[in-house]
């Protein structure tokens, strides 16, 4: 038997400007898609050209007067972040949109950033670190909401303080959720200091249950040639609609963060279903390693020293 459609309705976006990153494909390409459809104008930053246009041409044949345009970025660059971050400054428009989507997962062996980081720390979330701080002032302008993309694996694990890089002994899964919490306590920090310091952006998470997206697909680049075993039984379980969602639902979650009129500051948005792994968006309580507001303050210090000072 069929699963039940699950959607939301987003509101009129006309006059809005979103900036998506890791829109090329699965969960980011639907976010995108359905902010276009609203009437957003989309930015979709990737690194790989031809991955983007093909994620454009499939946005305007389901929204063909949308208003969706590719940027360069490479998360795992801070110059690359630097260099999108001045271009967007040039350009001088108020962003009122920024979901913090793209993210790596698990390469099977160590691997760094260019500038040193162990990969998926360096790009699920000292990337996008550097890049709310390039943007600061056009978040400011544009009375922002940031929702940044976590994930379940930041409920497990915890951040190596001692070991950050993973230099010492890498584990590709504790590597991962550790990117995770740091990218969720960086989000709650971030609307703290924006209360605090009257930045005018309000900031919250999300996540997107359990599905069978490219996370865990062949990625060659990071040295994984084939499926892992988890994105097979992900996939299986998600055809037969036992805990496991679907690329379309498992994008819902951002987009009522980023979006709705209910969506509050420092909340996690979640599929509310058994264990939130599927079903329809909607608050669930912090993970216990996101309660901790000077784990939240010792994030955003150790990511100030290693990529730059934070300032408007």
């Amino acid at each position: 038997m069929p699963r039940a459609a699950i959607d939301i309705t987003i509101p009129d976006l006309s006059g809005t400007r979103a900036v998506v990153t890791g829109a090329s494909d699965g969960i980011g390409l639907g976010i995108a898609t359905k902010l276009a459809g609203a009437g957003a104008e989309v930015l979709l930053p990737v690194r790989n050209r031809g991955k983007g246009e093909a994620a454009i041409a499939a946005i305007l044949d389901k929204a063909p007067a949308a208003n969706v345009s590719l940027r360069e970025l490479d998360l795992s660059s801070l110059a690359s972040v630097e260099a999108l971050g001045q271009s967007l400054r040039e350009e001088g428009r108020p962003i009122h949109i920024l979901i913090n989507n793209a993210g790596i997962m698990t390469p099977p062996g160590r691997q760094s950033t260019i500038d040193g980081f162990e990969i998926q720390f360096g790009t699920n979330h000292l990337g996008h670190f550097r890049l709310v701080a390039e943007l600061l002032s056009l978040l400011s302008a544009g009375h922002a909401r940031v929702t940044s993309q976590i994930s379940v694996a930041a409920n497990s694990g915890s951040i190596n303080w001692d070991d950050l890089q993973w230099e010492r002994s890498y584990d590709g899964m504790k590597a991962y959720s550790q990117s995770k919490i740091a990218l969720g306590l960086f989000g709650l920090e971030l609307d703290r200091r924006s209360q605090a310091g009257g930045w005018n952006i309000t900031s919250n998470l999300s996540h997107p249950g359990i599905a069978p997206t490219n996370l865990l697909a062949a990625h060659p680049e990071l040295g994984r040639d084939k499926h892992t075993v988890g994105r097979r039984v992900i996939q299986a379980l998600s055809e037969r609609g036992i805990l496991a969602g679907t690329v379309d639902t498992a994008r819902l979650p951002a987009l009522y963060a980023a979006t709705s009129a209910d969506a509050e500051p420092g909340g996690l948005y979640s599929p509310n279903g058994l264990a939130h792994t599927s079903g329809a968006p909607g608050r669930q309580k912090l993970f216990s390693r996101l309660r901790d507001p000077q784990a939240a303050k010792r994030i955003w210090q150790v990511s100030e020293h290693l990529t730059k000072p934070f300032a408007q």
